[in-house]
């Protein structure tokens, strides 16, 4: 496969010093150990490159691979000692495991061995990072510094897990990612594959998979979807083993499974039909294991599956797995008694450790999301990836179980870079400080993960990148060598190589800082904007829409009168990138008002005071943006002092719901007015309309119009539902309340 270049801006070098060397070695990740020399090897049309018959297929490689970075066509030679790179099995070789490697660039020659093909291979990629990149096509030579690298891994285990279920990606995109992946030595792809949203495996002995579980009606009548055949599969699995990656497939189980169940209705717990999902979250519909056909079934798809990844690891799911068809089901609650299980939690781990059984039958492993650890969890030899937090991570090593410690608030790449920063990826240590040295054994690496219900495969790459080479660094670099400074100076020259590759990268975090103020006087909001990232610049409108054409590059705060819209978004490469920040401000007579909440916020979500609830700027679709208060499993009982009596006829507030973060609408807001402060008068009352399991985040205002009054004070009591429905993944869990602009006029 071939990579997609584009010529950028010359880096020549004419003479190298030992400081100046330093500067060349960007590579990512970073390596265990670098020694720099004096001096450079010059790479040219005249370099050879050496290898022995066994090694026929890397040596190929290798020479495909400078040719695509240098636009060299070299030619391999069979003996030489000079003006040759060297690739060599050294069976004395003393690296830790098999994917060490050393590199030795002398003036004379280059160097590269390693005890296995696989350190080899690792080896190249670093090789590949320390050419300069191509001035143009016709660029004749390059110098690469003179050093010498001693490098391993700290962990087996450094993947990516690609979700082609909610959008479904080409059979070429896949491979790109592959050679992507294989660049920054990752050396795992987790292939998502089935889901509620979509079946995208063939599997021949069940052909309605594909035929029905494939295609998903959107809201607009259009048909989505797509699969892999086996024969597509077949080609990728080859095609990353020749990169040195595993793949390893996802088949979700007994949750995750509406596609499913919208093909072969019979396996459900209750009566269909179903259709293939179309919204995105939790589905209630799930396998039912009080029949055994429901086994059968399953049994029969991961055979197929195993032929198809030899991979030693299936991954199940195991994920949010609502219970309650489960208890209103005869035949799983006539299981649950034959089996003595107390209760459905019991019955998850029954199905799973059938599962596993089977698997393990077959000389496989099962992985599973840290739920496979409620109720029984587990027999022995399953792998726990823990991603809601790293307490799954924890408990799993406390019972002698390995793991892959994957927590979404660090490697949840389909978080945009304004809820995860690249630093804070950067921060991340896949060992909980919490595990003892026995336990820190059982770490198999990390991985960082791509859901894609809002990702099609044309967003991904700005998405993934950059924070994808600090999940590498993360599952590569020892603690002690990493250094987010060093990180932040070779991600500029690695920019330089994304953009070469035609890897259409986003951005490192939130791109944009903003302040607000109102001045009373002039009666005006001000806007004050800062960059968060150097290759920017900020572009601003005032109107409901934002393009290049309608908008001003931001040089100074920007003024806005009376309610309306301000919308600001970062430009980078000539495109406007990332989320738009998109401010409503409103003018009413609570605004600046004194305020005073019985309950306290959350600190995390405090945005910067009571006063924030009166500021006129309403909060915005992140629930992360600093302009809304969370409250956690408490009713929200504020008071407005609106500093004189003034006449009003309609009280009202901002809420917000994102079910999938347990952020839910009230479920009433009281409204009461008063003339002295002490004594209130309930005026009426809204109840909620919203449902919860819209699984998209939702803002709305709560407001009351009433006949007109006079009032200095009033009051709005908003009730918290409390905890989670039950259907809810995090059901019993506290949920959260988020309140904004509180209003009046």
């Amino acid at each position: 496969m071939r990579w997609h270049f584009a010529v950028i801006c010359p880096i020549i070098f004419f003479s190298i010093s030992v400081s100046d060397a330093q500067t060349m070695v960007n590579v990512v990740p970073k390596p265990d150990s670098v020694t720099m020399e004096i001096g450079s090897f010059s790479l040219s049309r005249s370099t050879g490159v050496a290898f022995s018959d066994s090694l026929d297929s890397l040596g190929s490689y290798l020479l495909q691979q400078l040719k695509e970075f240098t636009y060299l066509d070299l030619s391999r030679v069979r003996s030489k000692d000079r003006n040759v790179i060297s690739i060599k099995i050294d069976s004395n070789f003393a690296g830790s495991d098999l994917e060490s490697y050393q590199l030795d660039v002398s003036s004379n020659k280059i160097v590269l061995k390693s005890s296995s093909e696989v350190g080899l291979f690792r080896g190249i990629q670093t090789l590949l990072q320390l050419i300069p990149l191509p001035s143009s096509r016709s660029t004749k030579s390059y110098r690469i510094a003179c050093c010498r690298i001693e490098d391993h891994p700290r962990f087996g285990w450094r993947g990516l897990n690609l979700d082609c279920v909610r959008h479904f990606m080409t059979k070429d995109f896949i491979k790109r990612y592959i050679d992507l992946l294989a660049y920054y030595k990752f050396n795992v792809f987790h292939w998502h594959l089935t889901d509620d949203q979509g079946w995208r495996i063939e599997i021949k002995k069940y052909p309605r998979l594909t035929r029905i579980g494939a295609w998903r009606k959107e809201p607009d009548g259009a048909i989505y979807g797509g699969y892999y055949t086996q024969d597509d599969i077949k080609e990728i699995v080859a095609y990353a083993k020749s990169r040195f990656i595993t793949v390893v497939p996802e088949i979700e189980m007994p949750g995750h499974c509406e596609a499913s169940l919208a093909s072969y209705p019979e396996n459900a717990c209750v009566a269909g039909p179903f259709e293939v999902g179309i919204r995105w979250g939790v589905y209630e519909d799930i396998y039912c294991p009080g029949k055994e056909s429901t086994f059968t079934f399953l049994e029969d798809v991961l055979k197929e599956v195993m032929d198809l990844f030899p991979s030693h690891y299936i991954h199940i799911g195991g994920d949010e797995v609502p219970k309650n068809e489960w208890k209103e089901n005869d035949s799983c609650q006539e299981l649950m008694k034959h089996e003595v299980l107390k209760n459905e939690d019991e019955l998850q781990s029954y199905f799973i450790r059938k599962i596993q059984n089977f698997l393990e039958s077959n000389g496989r492993e099962i992985i599973g999301w840290d739920e496979i650890l409620e109720g029984n969890g587990p027999d022995s030899g399953a792998v726990v990836e823990s991603w809601r937090g790293v307490d799954g991570a924890i408990m799993a090593t406390n019972e002698g179980l390995e793991t892959i410690v994957s927590p979404g608030d660090y490697t949840y790449l389909s978080q945009g870079p304004e809820g995860l920063s690249l630093d804070s990826v950067y921060s991340f240590d896949p060992i909980p400080g919490a595990l003892n040295p026995g336990e820190r054994k059982l770490v198999l690496g990390t991985e960082a993960s791509m859901w894609t219900e809002r990702a099609p495969q044309e967003t991904v790459d700005s998405k993934m990148f950059p924070r994808l080479l600090a999940i590498s660094e993360d599952g590569w670099t020892l603690p002690a060598n990493k250094d987010l400074a060093d990180f932040h100076k070779r991600l500029k020259i690695q920019y330089d190589r994304l953009a070469f590759i035609g890897v259409d990268y986003g951005l490192e975090k939130k791109a944009i800082t903003f302040q607000t103020r109102f001045d009373k006087r002039m009666n005006r909001f001000f806007v004050t904007l800062k960059r968060a990232q150097k290759n920017i610049r900020i572009r601003y409108t005032i109107g409901d829409t934002l393009t290049l054409s309608n908008s001003k590059i931001y040089n100074s705060p920007v003024k806005i009168k009376g309610s309306s819209t301000f919308i600001a978004q970062a430009e980078m490469k000539e495109s406007l990138v990332g989320n738009p920040e998109i401010l409503s401000f409103i003018v009413d007579k609570a605004l600046s008002s004194a305020v005073t909440v019985k309950q306290t916020c959350a600190p995390q979500y405090s945005a910067g005071g009571m006063n924030s609830l009166v500021d006129g700027v309403r909060g915005t679709m992140n629930f992360r943006d600093g302009l809304w208060q969370g409250y956690q499993g408490v009713d929200i009982d504020a008071t407005i002092d609106l500093g004189m009596v003034k006449s009003i006829s309609e009280i009202g507030a901002g809420f917000y719901q994102d079910s999938g973060s347990w952020i839910f609408m009230p479920d009433t807001v009281e409204y009461y007015v008063s003339k002295d402060g002490k004594n209130f008068e309930k005026i009426g009352i809204v109840k909620n309309s919203i449902t919860q399991k819209d699984p998209d985040p939702i803002k709305t205002d709560f407001a009351l119009k009433f006949e007109e009054r006079n009032a200095r004070y009033f009051r709005i009591v908003a009730r918290n539902i409390g905890v989670c429905p039950p259907w809810h993944p995090g059901a019993g869990g506290k949920a959260w309340l988020f309140i904004d602009e509180i209003f009046a006029d």
